[in-house]
């Protein structure tokens, strides 16, 4: 008998992190369900997950509203069926000085950012439950543990999504529920957002390198969506570091990022003015421009990651790593003799 064909949904899947993952379920088979605001944005990326042999629902949605967020719930159960995973990535931003942010900006990034992934998950976890079965993908950063300079209405709304998901997850385990939440911290990626979030900066914003590809970042998702038993998955060696670093010596890292933290964030490229700014409506609304999955840094993303492979092969590389100490042993007991 055929497996049932998965339902996914994914916030903020117009573009980057969850156009990629959604195109990534949709290569194996599954309905997708599109959240986001953007729709120029959903309907490419719905023309995209049908080419990739998935169903769309494309559904615009501001993540902010629960209202929103739990009609779209209802209607995607109504028409793709239950909902077996829903991945959380939808977000916005405002790059600059946290005192060059207006009150009502922070809170309007927070509201998306934060209360996004809250919404999205109580709308989810409203059918899930009641199954006692489903998946929900929190997509972090390395920012979620440590925040860096000109970024502090993201770095605050992903520190408040790692400790609801902490809680949460506690909660879930009490109740001895087969939902599983996990959470996937992502590296620098080259998505669209660098060209659309809100920006105060001087020069054109870009992610700290080495940045990789939105691929990579899909990739990770499907893979905890698959195997959600693990509390968090990290994504790229410079999010390993990062978090290691910060663990060990955070008052060093404030004053490394203090030094270095403008100038890695901006390219030398002065910021264009009229840019497209996605704080208070979609920045696909006006042009009617697809921006995709894709950022303008192309060139120096990488599509490979072999610490996200290694995370996802620990059981065999353990299994290696003792043989190869078991035979290392051995040819030390017969040098000996």
């Amino acid at each position: 008998m055929n497996e049932r064909v998965q339902t996914v949904v994914v916030t903020g899947a117009s573009a980057g992190i969850g156009r990629a993952t959604a195109v990534a379920f949709a290569a194996r088979g599954a309905k997708v369900a599109l959240l986001a605001r953007g729709e120029a944005g959903l309907k490419a990326a719905a023309e995209e997950i049908e080419a990739a042999g998935g169903t769309a629902l494309p559904i615009p949605v501001d993540v902010a509203d629960y209202e929103q967020v739990e009609a779209a719930a209802g209607r995607i159960e109504a028409e793709l069926g239950p909902i077996d995973v829903w991945v959380n990535v939808a977000f916005t931003s405002v790059f600059a000085p946290f005192m060059q942010i207006e009150p009502k900006e922070f809170k309007r990034a927070t509201e998306v950012t934060y209360l996004g992934y809250v919404y999205g998950t109580r709308a989810a976890l409203d059918r899930m439950k009641p199954r006692d079965r489903g998946a929900i993908v929190q997509v972090g950063s390395a920012l979620a543990y440590r925040g860096i300079p000109l970024q502090s209405a993201y770095c605050g709304a992903k520190h408040a999504i790692q400790g609801f998901h902490d809680s949460l997850r506690c909660e879930l385990l009490h109740d001895k529920s087969n939902v599983r939440v996990t959470m996937v911290q992502m590296p620098a990626v080259n998505t669209p957002q660098f060209s659309w979030v809100l920006s105060r900066l001087p020069k054109h914003p870009q992610p700290v390198p080495p940045i990789y590809q939105p691929e990579i970042a899909a990739s990770a998702v499907l893979y905890a969506a698959d195997h959600p038993r693990r509390r968090e998955y990290w994504v790229g060696a410079p999010t390993v570091g990062t978090l290691i670093a910060n663990k060990l010596a955070p008052g060093i890292l404030d004053h490394y990022l203090a030094r270095t933290g403008y100038q890695s964030q901006q390219t030398g490229q002065p910021r264009k003015s009229g840019r497209p700014a996605n704080l208070w409506e979609p920045a696909d609304r006006s042009g009617g421009d697809d921006f995709g999955s894709h950022g303008v840094f192309d060139a120096r993303a990488t599509d490979r990651s072999y610490q996200l492979w290694a995370s996802q092969h620990r059981g065999p590389l353990a299994l290696l790593a003792t043989g190869a100490g078991v035979a290392a042993a051995s040819a030390w007991r017969r040098l000996r003799r």
